[in-house]
């Protein structure tokens, strides 16, 4: 059996040390035959890089290493072109002159490659000098090939100062291709956002950007026919629909594709559930702002959004969701006609993520214990199977209780309406049983349904106010909620949970069982 490609990006490495290499070339060559300059957007680990390399590798001609994939009779190998491949996914950015300084590395180790030097000393101009001699040398157009195009952005989104500067420093740099029309043959970008206000999509019109697009939404990641082909040996005795519930369903309009980080680390585990990928990164910013603009965090369940909020974003105006979605927190659920227009319906892609973000949202919005959460986890999903709705409720108390004075001195909790059903969403969305947040019915909104096998819980959330003595069981009645399960689930519980301010606790709850 072949050995798994774990960390390698190198299609060399991967072909030549006999590992597993998963054919994406046939929609390289689609890619190729369909223009000339491309951006791609896809979260971390997903391939990106592997996707430069192999690219990399097809127009230098290095046919060997296509033996027996798709590409390998269909392309010109005799043609080859000159390639410089910019990388920015390692590096210092902390400030604008380390960001030079990379950059003037980066175009250092290309010189060294290609076989040319370069005269200018700042980074805009060394580019453009390096294409132009590139072209002169080799009398062919050249293939630019750059991969993590935004990392020095984003490595200082905390510091939008620093990173508007980096940005303008990018602008620039990047729009020397916009003049060199004539000398270039092929280019790539990849990252994992689309900054508007850089001159690479604000100037370079002819720029694909393949995002989202169904033909290339496979082109990284993994499909079920990838599972099938090139590691069905690696997965006997797995569960393959649990494998398709942690770890399948990110979606760019195409088929849903599997996050390949996590299928070479569980198969690596011996088919242990984990979350590999999230545990790779932190969504500390994103959490942070999602603090600050009060986010009502149930919202994340149905999100609707425009191609222009999913587009692109700058430094001082970063909406969540674009964010939670280019970052891979979110992915595209559905599609919503509205007139000419199209939306997109975003959600959790899998279990992996929606339990692990909601988590990480929890103990950011609590500061809750691990102790206390790790230990409260079973009683509250026992609770649930077996309808104990006072030993879930006992629960929550408890989980409330626990958050620190701190926390609402200091952030302002007491205005953020959202906040208590924010934080009990998260840690119900942790337990990853089924939730509907918003659930629609034909009498209104439900704030939160929850699903087990024959079982529907209906809850209805209130925050105590002076002039509102609506209670909350009593609105699921009134505007019978629960009709939608009738004849779906054989036990449906209606509970209605009042928060108090002042208590910074729920203090009132009711609950029936139809």
């Amino acid at each position: 059996m072949k050995k798994l490609p774990i960390g390698l990006n190198s299609l060399e490495k991967i072909i030549k040390g006999n590992y597993i290499y998963v054919d994406k070339t046939k929609k390289l060559y689609d890619l190729l035959e369909a223009g000339q300059y491309f951006f791609l957007s896809r979260p971390r680990r997903f391939g990106k890089t592997l996707t430069v390399d192999t690219l990399k590798h097809i127009f230098e001609g290095n046919k060997d290493l296509f033996k027996g994939l798709y590409i390998y009779d269909k392309w010109n190998w005799e043609e080859r072109f000159p390639v410089i491949r910019i990388d920015f996914s390692g590096g210092n950015f902390s400030t604008k002159e380390k960001f030079e300084e990379r950059a003037i590395t980066v175009l250092e180790k290309n010189q060294i490659l290609l076989g040319i030097e370069c005269t200018k000393k700042d980074p805009s101009n060394c580019f453009e000098e390096l294409i132009l001699k590139t072209y002169q040398k080799y009398q062919k157009p050249v293939v630019v090939l750059i991969d993590e195009y935004d990392k020095p952005i984003l490595d200082n989104i905390e510091k939008p100062e620093l990173a508007e500067e980096i940005r303008d420093l990018l602008s620039n740099f990047y729009g020397v291709l916009k003049g060199l029309d004539e000398y270039l043959r092929f280019v790539l970008l990849t990252g994992v956002t689309k900054f508007s206000k850089v001159n690479l999509f604000s100037k370079l019109n002819n720029l694909y950007d393949i995002t989202v697009n169904r033909k290339f939404s496979d082109i990284c990641g993994y499909t079920e026919d990838d599972l099938d082909k090139y590691f069905s040996e690696y997965l006997k005795g797995a569960d393959r629909e649990e494998i398709r519930k942690w770890y399948n369903g990110y979606s760019w309009l195409g088929e849903k594709v599997y996050n390949p980080f996590d299928i070479l680390l569980f198969i690596s585990n011996e088919h242990q559930f984990r979350p590999y990928w999230f545990e790779t990164g932190s969504p500390t910013f994103l959490i942070k702002l999602m603090k600050k603009k009060k986010y009502f965090i149930p919202e994340l369940e149905g999100i609707e959004a425009t191609d222009s909020m999913l587009g692109s974003f700058d430094v001082y105006t970063m909406e969540i969701e674009a964010l939670l979605w280019q970052t891979g927190y979110l992915t595209i659920r559905g599609t919503k006609q509205i007139g000419e227009r199209e939306s997109y319906l975003l959600g959790f892609p899998n279990l992996e993520v929606k339990i692990s973000l909601n988590e990480f949202i929890l103990k950011q919005l609590s500061n809750v214990e691990p102790n206390l959460y790790s230990t409260s986890i079973e009683k509250v999903y026992n609770g649930f199977v077996s309808g104990d709705i006072e030993a879930v409720i006992s629960v929550l108390k408890s989980l409330l209780s626990a958050i620190p004075y701190t926390n609402f001195t200091k952030n302002e909790i007491d205005s953020y309406e959202g906040y208590y059903a924010s934080v009990i969403y998260s840690y119900l969305a942790s337990l990853g049983v089924d939730l509907i947040a918003e659930d629609i019915t034909n009498k209104g909104r439900i704030d939160l349904t929850i699903l087990l096998p024959e079982k529907a819980y209906i809850i209805e959330f209130k925050v105590k106010n002076e002039n509102e003595d609506k209670d909350p069981l009593e609105q699921i009645k009134e505007k019978k909620y629960y009709e939608k399960y009738i004849n779906k689930v054989q036990e449906i519980y209606l509970i209605g949970i009042t928060f108090d301010k002042g208590e910074r606790n729920i203090t009132e709850y009711k609950y029936e069982r139809l």
